[in-house]
């Protein structure tokens, strides 16, 4: 995000040159300044909440998430934005609320980081969920090294990158595929805001086929789905089959062109004798769910919590925040 001066007036755009910056660095909170700026604008300007007229909040936790960022995120939200109650989750059980599932996989492709969970009547099983420093920002990376060893004299940015990757990458529909295209693929030219134009051929399947080939990104790892079986070889045989055939792809490179179908064609492949199986989103909710199924789920969850006052009070964080942290 951008940092704005507090004086509104100042529009000129030079003035906000060289100070971007990432509150959130690979699904963890960094900069808690920066984020709490992040916060004040989504809830005052974003919601048109009202100071001193502040309501509940329902906070999605991500995989791993340390006890102590917990902690401060739960003060700050207490003592600085005076909120009346508070819930978290965690992610990966919203996105299968989303679908309506409360056991099953998730495998969450985030901007910095790919957490893949299991979770059982609704509870994380940790033991058998990993996180990956694998994310949207690593094939954004990728997609850019891709585009100027082809596109020399074009001048790219991230920014430019990240929206050509949304419009044009997706994956190959296997393997064999795949190296068909490295060997011949058609081009389409794309105008930039600038003027500038750029091809893309065979640089737009790099993207997907890094996810099933780690190699590509130069990491020494085994591909999506077989990640997923190895994290769910860990847990009691006996949940095998609920959770691999209750699989929900999360995140917005979830949605990348062919993704799917790969994902499921790898599935017919794996080593493990239970394959995965995608659940499909239900009839009602939109396509693009899988951009934002936490969301989805939070929002389906917040309507039971706050009814029925599960959700920490100020009362009982001035009573006892550290035991609501935990």
């Amino acid at each position: 995000m951008k940092r704005v001066p507090e004086d509104e007036s100042l529009t000129d755009a030079s003035l906000l040159e060289n100070v971007t910056v990432d509150p959130v660095v690979r699904g963890f909170i960094r900069d808690w300044d920066a984020m709490e700026d992040l916060l004040r604008h989504v809830l005052y300007t974003g919601l048109g909440w009202e100071i001193g007229n502040e309501g509940h909040i329902l906070f999605t936790d991500p995989l791993s998430t340390p006890k102590a960022v917990r902690e401060q995120l739960v003060q700050i939200m207490f003592e600085k934005f005076n909120i009346s109650g508070f819930y978290a989750s965690e992610q990966a059980v919203l996105s299968l609320y989303a679908v309506g599932r409360i056991s099953g996989c998730t495998v969450d492709i985030g901007h910095g980081k790919m957490d893949i969970a299991s979770v059982i009547e609704g509870a994380v099983q940790h033991i058998s969920s990993r996180r990956f420093e694998i994310g949207g920002l690593d094939l954004t990376n990728l997609f850019a090294q891709e585009l100027r060893k082809s596109n020399p004299h074009v001048n790219l940015t991230i920014s430019d990158v990240e929206k050509l990757k949304e419009r044009y990458a997706c994956c190959a529909e296997d393997d064999a595929a795949y190296e068909k295209i490295q060997q011949a693929c058609s081009e389409e030219q794309h105008i930039l805001p600038d003027g500038q134009v750029i091809k893309i051929g065979r640089e737009r399947y790099t993207v997907g086929e890094a996810l099933f080939k780690p190699s590509i990104l130069r990491l020494e790892a085994h591909g999506i789905v077989e990640q997923l079986v190895r994290c769910i070889s860990t847990v009691s045989s006996e949940n095998h089959r609920q959770l691999l055939e209750n699989t929900v792809l999360c995140g917005g490179t979830a949605s990348m062109t062919g993704f799917e179908d790969r994902f499921q064609k790898e599935a017919t492949l794996s080593s493990s004798a239970i394959r995965p199986c995608l659940v499909k989103p239900p009839e009602y909710m939109p396509d693009n769910l899988a951009n934002y199924s936490a969301w989805v789920g939070g929002a389906i969850l917040a309507k039971v919590v706050f009814p029925q006052n599960q959700h920490v009070t100020k009362a009982d964080y001035l009573r006892n925040w550290t035991f609501y942290c935990s």
